[in-house]
This record gives structure tokens, sequence and C-alpha cells, in this order.
């Protein structure tokens, strides 16, 4: 992506309203609900009454269907992606920023489900690998790194969450940096309860029922 400043905001190419349609269009991607959709189609019931209560991966993974969460997974980053794609095809830079992060915030906050949707991880991932590379490497390095010692999703989402938006900075494209960040912060206070769960050393860890 090109470097840009915050008043790229205001001076990008795309009008608003092709932006504010873009916007639309990301938060309508962002919030089918796979997870809901596919432990449904399965067999395996409302997947909000067992577990964790989310609609992601994770909770999916609690089924004992690897498969399923697996595909929960992908088609939560891919609807990420597919929304910056789709708009930076069309308005351009800033559209797909704006539907980036509408996709994010729809899979977090759909209106479907009473605006109780999943914590965002996967959709995160999906928005990164569609505007930078770099920093979707960074956090599935990460991610899978700390999974992998730890055992535990929510350590693994913490921490590639709070690395991405340090190395995003480094970057100089502000605003890019700017919308991270945002994500981020989103993200943290998502998982304000796994925080305090940790901080307790009572975390469930991946694969578990609880």
């Amino acid at each position: 992506m090109s470097l840009m400043s915050p008043l790229a905001l205001l001076t990008d190419d795309g009008s608003w309203q092709a932006i504010a349609i873009a916007g639309v269009v990301g938060y309508l991607l962002g919030s089918i609900p796979f997870g809901l959709l596919l432990t449904r189609a399965a067999g395996l019931g409302d997947i909000r009454g067992i577990g964790s209560g989310n609609i992601g991966a994770t909770n999916v993974l609690r089924t004992g269907n690897k498969k399923l969460a697996a595909a929960t997974l992908l088609l939560d980053a891919a609807k990420g992606a597919v929304a910056v794609l789709i708009a930076r095809a069309w308005p351009g830079d800033t559209a797909a920023l704006v539907a980036g992060l509408a996709a994010f915030l729809g899979h977090i906050y759909p209106v479907w489900l009473g605006f109780k949707g999943g914590k965002g991880v996967a959709t995160y991932l999906g928005v990164l690998i569609a505007l930078a590379w770099q920093l979707a490497l960074l956090f599935a390095v990460l991610w899978l790194g700390v999974a992998k010692l730890g055992k535990i999703s929510s350590l693994a989402a913490i921490v590639a969450t709070i690395a991405v938006p340090i190395a995003a900075w480094s970057f100089g494209d502000r605003t890019l940096a700017l919308t991270v960040t945002l994500m981020s912060i989103v993200v943290l206070i998502k998982h304000r309860a796994n925080i305090e769960r940790l901080m307790a050393g009572e975390e469930p860890r991946i694969g578990s029922k609880t």
C-alpha cells in the first residue's frame, strides 16, 4: 500500500459515497457468522450454547470437529480479505482501509445476532493479509509460536495483537498504523475476560471443552 497520512482520508481516490458503500459492503461481509452457520449445518446446534459462547473458530473447536473449526477460521479470515480487495479494486486505498475496518467490526458486532459476534482475531488476520502481508505474516508467526508453546489461543492472539501495531508504525504509513491500532484495541477489549483468567491462571487451553 502506498504511503498515506491521516489527511489521505480527505484526499484519496474515490468519492465519499463510494467509500461509504465500501464500508457498508465490508460490514455486511464481516457480519456473516460462519461459525454459527457451519455448526448448525453440521447438526451441532447453536455454537453460542457451548464453551465460551463465541462464534469463532476457537469455540467451534470445542465441538470436537477440527475440520469445522479450520473452515470457520479460513472463512472468517477470507471475509476480511475479500472486503479489502473489493474496495481497493474500486474506490481505492482509503476505501480498502474503511472496508477492512468495517468487516472486522461486522464480525464482532453483527446486526443479525444482536451485535454479539466473535472476538475478531481471524477477520483481523484476513484484513492484514489484504492490506499488508508483512503484518499478516508477523501476526501468524507470533500466534502460532505462542500457541505452540503455551497451548492457549487467547494468549497467542493477545501477543500478536499487541505486536502488530508496533510494527505497523515502523512502516511509515500512518493511516494504516492508526487503523491497525484501532483494531488491536478492540480485540484487546474483547479479550478482557481472557486477560483476567490468564492473570488468575484459569484460562482454558486449546481444545478444552470449557
